[in-house]
């Protein structure tokens, strides 16, 4: 007859297996994107916050996405990098500081998709109802759409944990580099089939409303390029929705590995990775993509660099 640890305080990470030759490059390598993840979007945030040309909605709305970063990465790359310095069976982490990595790795992933969802309505009634758009994009609508981006990731991932917490545990091992929900549940011997129905419709939901606001939006803002010829407009909608697109694109596939390869538990190591990557590459993009892409950025710097050459 097996035996079971049942609500075990503590909890064993598996983390990222690695090859002992290669632990110091792989360390480096992590401490360095977590390093530039944290400079390149607390600049980000400085500026807008410094510079009143960038006190615009886009500007503002694009602010989530440089804290949703840092908090996302905070919550897991340091974990991750005191891990690898220890053998596996040190790798030790209470429940409830478990709970709360999972919590906020899940209002990442949620949120990236949420705040890009009201980016693309930024873009659409900058590019389709540019008349309209400063009585639109007031202070209150930024608000409301940044509280509405924040809240529906908290509720929905409240949900998510909450049926999880409810659950005994009778295993004690994260087969994972960090805590999330499915790693969570996995550690009961209790029926998890509400969770994997709540789970289903929570990705459901949250990929349909991300991947059908997407669609709708940049359909309008095309079809509006197509209908009225205007050569100027048509290269400013294709630099600012193609940037859109490409950050999204990113997030949306590392996303869907991670799900689909959480039902294939052969390629656990490939799964590790990629919940990593999910976290680190948006990151790292983010504040270059967008910020190269910024007329304002690029104004900032250039003003910076001929003052320093002056």
């Amino acid at each position: 007859m097996e035996n079971y640890t049942f609500n075990s305080p503590d909890l064993q990470l598996e983390g990222l297996v690695v090859a002992p030759a290669i632990t110091v490059p792989v360390y480096v390598s992590f401490l360095l994107f977590y390093l530039l993840i944290l400079t390149a979007n607390l600049g980000i945030l400085l500026l807008v916050a410094l510079d009143s040309n960038m006190h615009q909605p886009m500007y503002l709305l694009f602010c989530n996405l440089p804290v949703n970063d840092i908090l996302g990465n905070s919550i897991m790359v340091p974990r991750l990098l005191v891990d690898l310095l220890r053998p596996p069976p040190q790798r030790i982490i209470s429940y409830y500081e478990c709970v709360i990595q999972a919590f906020m790795t899940h209002m990442y992933g949620t949120a990236s998709h949420s705040v890009l969802i009201i980016m693309a309505f930024d873009r659409y009634v900058a590019i389709c109802k540019p008349l309209r758009y400063t009585a639109i994009m007031t202070s209150r609508m930024v608000v409301k759409l940044t509280v509405s981006a924040w809240g529906v990731a908290f509720a929905l991932v409240g949900v998510l944990l909450g049926l999880t917490i409810r659950l005994n545990r009778c295993r004690t091992i994260i087969s994972n580099p960090f805590c999330d929900n499915a790693s969570l549940f996995k550690l009961s011997c209790e029926s998890v089939l509400i969770n994997h129905i709540y789970g289903f419709t929570f990705t459901v939901l949250l990929f349909s409303s991300s991947v059908g606001s997407m669609v709708v939006t940049y359909g309008r803002i095309m079809a509006i390029c197509v209908i009225n010829k205007n050569q100027s407009l048509n290269s400013k909608a294709l630099k600012t929705c193609s940037t859109h697109l490409f950050v999204y694109m990113i997030m949306l596939l590392c996303g869907t590995l991670i799900i689909t390869l959480h039902r294939y538990p052969q390629y656990s190591d490939l799964r590790k990775l990629c919940a990593i990557l999910f976290h680190i590459i948006p990151g790292v993009l983010n504040p270059i993509i967008y910020g190269a892409q910024s007329g304002e950025v690029q104004k900032f710097f250039r003003s910076k660099l001929s003052c320093g050459r002056t």
